[in-house]
C-alpha cells in the first residue's frame, strides 16, 4: 500500500514551491542562455581576429615581394592602394624607425593628413597595435625596412557589445513575462475565488432548499387530520430525509476544507462509491416521458487509494454535466469500471448521448471560468482536473466527442487485489 501522503502540507505551501521553482528555473535559463550569448559571440569574435591576422599576413608577403623584386615606386603604390586599400580595418605601414609612412582606414583620419597632431596620434596607435602583436615585419633581403601594423575590425566593436544587448534582451523579455505571468496568476485567483464562492452556494443551495421546504411541510401540515399512525410515519421521512439533506451539507463543508489541504487518502471500493453517485442522482432526475436513465456497469477491478469525499464530488460533477447535456426525455448517463491493459490502473468512463463539445472548446474546458453555459462560472471541471491529477496522481481526459456520444475519461492507480 502506498504511503499516505502529509496532512500537513498545504495547497499554498506547494504553490509556494512550484513557484519558487519556476523562478530558479528561469533564471538558470537566463543566464544559460547569456552565457551562451557571450560565448558564441567572443567566439565569433576570435575567429575575425584569426581570419584579419592572416589577412594581413598575406599583405605583408605581398608587400614583401614586391620591394624584392625589380619593381618601380608606382607598383610598390598600386599595390598599396588597390590591394590593401580594399581592407575594412586599419592598417599603419611604420619605417625602420617605426615612424609611420602610409595608413589606410584609420578612424576620423585622412590617407593624406600629414600635420604633427595626425603623425602623433599614428604613433600611438602603432605603439598600441605592437604591444597587442599586431605586426609584421617587411624585409629586404634579410634586412627589415617596414612594419606592418593593424587595428581590429569595426565589426569586431559592434560585435563585443552584442552580447550585452542580447542579455538586455532577454531580461527584458524575463521582466515582461513574469509581470504578465503574475498578473494572469492574479485574474485566475479572482475567478478562482469568485467561481469558488459561486459553487459553494450552489452544493450548499440544494439541501438547504430542501431542509426548508421539510420544515414549511411540518409547519403546514395539518396534525388534526391525521392518525397517530400518520403522524409518527409523517415525522419518520421528514427526519430521515432531513437527516440525509444534514450529511449532504456536512459533506460539502469536508470537500470545500479539503481543497486547501492535501487530503488524506484511504483504500475505497471505487464501484460501491459510483454505486452510491448514481442512485444519489437517480433520485433527483426529473423523469417526463421516457425520461432520463443513468446506467452503471461495474467491471472486476482492484481496491483504489481514494478521498471518498472528493472522488464524489468529481464523478458528481462529471454526473451533473452529463445531465445537463442531454435530452431530459431521453438522455443516457453511462458510467463504468474496468482494469486497464496493463492492469496498473483503474478506468473510469462517464459517458452521455449529449449533443456532445465542439474541437474548439474541447481544448478548454479544463480552464478556469471556461464554460459552454450560459450560467455557470465554469469551475467544475477545473475542481474535477485538480482532483483527479492533483490530489489522487491520476489522469482525467475528454477521450472523444460527438453528437450522440461524448467520453469521459479517469484512470486511477490500482492499489490492491482485483475484486470479485
Amino acid at each position: 500500500m502506498p504511503p499516505e501522503p502529509k496532512t500537513s502540507s498545504t495547497t499554498s505551501d506547494l504553490y509556494i514551491g512550484k513557484s519558487t521553482l519556476f523562478k530558479t528555473f528561469l533564471m538558470l535559463g537566463v543566464a544559460f542562455i547569456s552565457a551562451l550569448f557571450i560565448w558564441y559571440s567572443f567566439r565569433l569574435i576570435e575567429d575575425l581576429k584569426e581570419d584579419t591576422r592572416a589577412q594581413v599576413e598575406r599583405y605583408a608577403k605581398l608587400f614583401e615581394l614586391a620591394i624584392n623584386s625589380p619593381t618601380s615606386g608606382e607598383e610598390l603604390q598600386f599595390i598599396f592602394d588597390e590591394i590593401i586599400i580594399k581592407a575594412t580595418f586599419p592598417i599603419i605601414v611604420l619605417d625602420k624607425d617605426n615612424n609611420p609612412i602610409q595608413w589606410r582606414n584609420v578612424p576620423e583620419l585622412d590617407d593624406s593628413d600629414t600635420t604633427r597632431a595626425t603623425i602623433e596620434r599614428l604613433n600611438s596607435m602603432a605603439a598600441e597595435m605592437r604591444h597587442d602583436n599586431r605586426v609584421f615585419p617587411i624585409f629586404y633581403g634579410t634586412l627589415q625596412i617596414n612594419s606592418l601594423c593593424y587595428g581590429d575590425p569595426a565589426i569586431i566593436g559592434k560585435l563585443k557589445l552584442m552580447p550585452f544587448v542580447e542579455v538586455a534582451v532577454v531580461l527584458a523579455f524575463m521582466i515582461v513575462g513574469i509581470i504578465g505571468f503574475q498578473n494572469i496568476r492574479r485574474s485566475e485567483e479572482r475567478l478562482i475565488w469568485v467561481g469558488m464562492a459561486k459553487e459553494t452556494a450552489h452544493q450548499l443551495g440544494t439541501p438547504i432548499s430542501s431542509l426548508l421546504g421539510w420544515l414549511e411541510l411540518m409547519n403546514k401540515e395539518n396534525r388534526s387530520e391525521l392518525s397517530p399512525e400518520q403522524i409518527e410515519s409523517l415525522l419518520d421521512n421528514t427526519v430521515e430525509n432531513m437527516n440525509i439533506d444534514v450529511d449532504r451539507l456536512q459533506r460539502v463543508a469536508n470537500r470545500f476544507g479539503k481543497i486547501g489541504s492535501i487530503p488524506k487518502l484511504q483504500e475505497c471500493d471505487l464501484n460501491e462509491l459510483i454505486r452510491e453517485t448514481a442512485e444519489y442522482y437517480r433520485r433527483r432526475l426529473p423523469f417526463e416521458g421516457k425520461g432520463t436513465q443513468i446506467d452503471f456497469r461495474p467491471g472486476l477491478i482492484g481496491m483504489v487509494m481514494l478521498n471518498p469525499e472528493l472522488f464524489g464530488w468529481v464523478l458528481e460533477n462529471l454526473v451533473k454535466n452529463g445531465l445537463q447535456a442531454v435530452d431530459p426525455k431521453s438522455g443516457r448517463i453511462f458510467l463504468e469500471t474496468a482494469m486497464t491493459q496493463d492492469k496498473k490502473g483503474v478506468q473510469i468512463n462517464i459517458i452521455d448521448n449529449g449533443g456532445g463539445i465542439s474541437t474548439a472548446a474541447s481544448r478548454k474546458i479544463f480552464r478556469p471560468g471556461f464554460s459552454t453555459k450560459k450560467r455557470s462560472w465554469g469551475m467544475g471541471l477545473t475542481l474535477v482536473k485538480r482532483i483527479v491529477e492533483e490530489y489522487h496522481v491520476g489522469r482525467v481526459r475528454l477521450a472523444r466527442s460527438r453528437p450522440g456520444e461524448t467520453v469521459f475519461e479517469i484512470i486511477l492507480p490500482n492499489s490492491g487485489e482485483i475484486k470479485e
